[in-house]
């Protein structure tokens, strides 16, 4: 089942999209003690949740709602980095590691689908990485490979935007760079596990203005979604509502020649065949 966090009217509420894909089942109103996504992902209720909508009419248009990022409330966002096959070679780095790189970003540099991401006055270098996202459903600490498909409730689909030459402004940081307001995305919607086969099968793509830019599977990962979420719970403890942004392709804009920045009016679009397509046009941030 899809669930989607939007705006319709002037009410911001869940719910969970027909099986024609051209409604939406409100469950903000229809589970009244449920308040978000978040609040069903932290109190175990996607099955309850599953059972209202199954049997219910739409309450409103998908094409009438204004789409709010995915997990509206996300306790942590860790981001993998250079994960997939060919990243090192982009990055011209040689050396070897046998563990992931790991930041975190916070929820207000991510917007949902359908949204403007953010060119900020203080640089030209915002770039786009499509990514596949891993929601935690389950809490948990040190999870084992192979029960990490236990503790998913789903996968969504995001931008990573980055501001480029703001990862260069310290030494081994890259905060600054992931975290511009709205510079990066989640979304259209959380597509739970069991409409999900094996995650080597994905084909992860990105286009810009209709060009691909990205295209790659999850096969070629250095470190695949289980064992990042090995090695993350065994640091911290996973909780329902984390989000892992779990790499990007090769084919990122700085990594062309010359490179090449997003600009106002492109169009980005991350795809995945069985998830769905998570779109953003650029915009510049308005002077505060």
């Amino acid at each position: 089942m899809k669930f989607v966090t939007c705006r319709h009217g002037n009410r911001t509420t869940w719910g969970a999209v027909t099986q024609d894909g051209e409604g939406v089942v409100d469950l903000g109103r229809r589970l009244p003690d449920i308040t978000d996504l978040t609040s069903a992902l932290e109190t175990g209720s996607l099955d309850k949740a599953r059972d209202a909508a199954s049997w219910a009419e739409a309450d409103f248009a998908l094409s009438e709602v204004v789409f709010e990022r995915t997990i509206p409330r996300p306790k942590k966002i860790f981001c993998i980095g250079v994960n997939y096959g060919g990243r090192n070679t982009e990055y011209a780095d040689s050396s070897s590691t046998t563990k992931p790189s790991v930041f975190v970003r916070f929820p207000e540099s991510l917007t949902g689908h359908e949204q403007g991401l953010l060119r900020p006055p203080e640089s030209e270098q915002l770039d786009y990485e499509g990514e596949i996202v891993a929601v935690i459903g389950r809490r948990g600490r040190r999870i084992a490979q192979e029960d990490a498909r236990e503790h998913i409730a789903g996968l969504t689909l995001g931008n990573e935007g980055t501001i480029r030459d703001w990862l260069r402004h310290g030494k081994f940081n890259v905060t600054q760079g992931k975290n511009w307001e709205k510079s990066g995305s989640m979304g259209p919607w959380l597509v739970t596990l069991d409409e999900i086969g094996e995650f080597e099968d994905l084909r992860l793509q990105t286009r810009v203005n209709g060009e691909l830019r990205q295209d790659d599977t999850p096969a070629t990962m250095a470190y695949p979604i289980e064992y990042q979420i090995e090695y993350l719970s065994t640091f911290i403890t996973l909780e329902p509502g984390d989000v892992i942004y779990t790499g990007t392709p090769t084919g990122a804009g700085a990594r062309l020649d010359p490179p090449v920045w997003l600009v106002p009016g492109d169009v980005v679009e991350v795809s995945v065949e069985g998830i769905g397509t998570l779109r953003n046009t650029i915009e510049d941030e308005a002077p505060s």
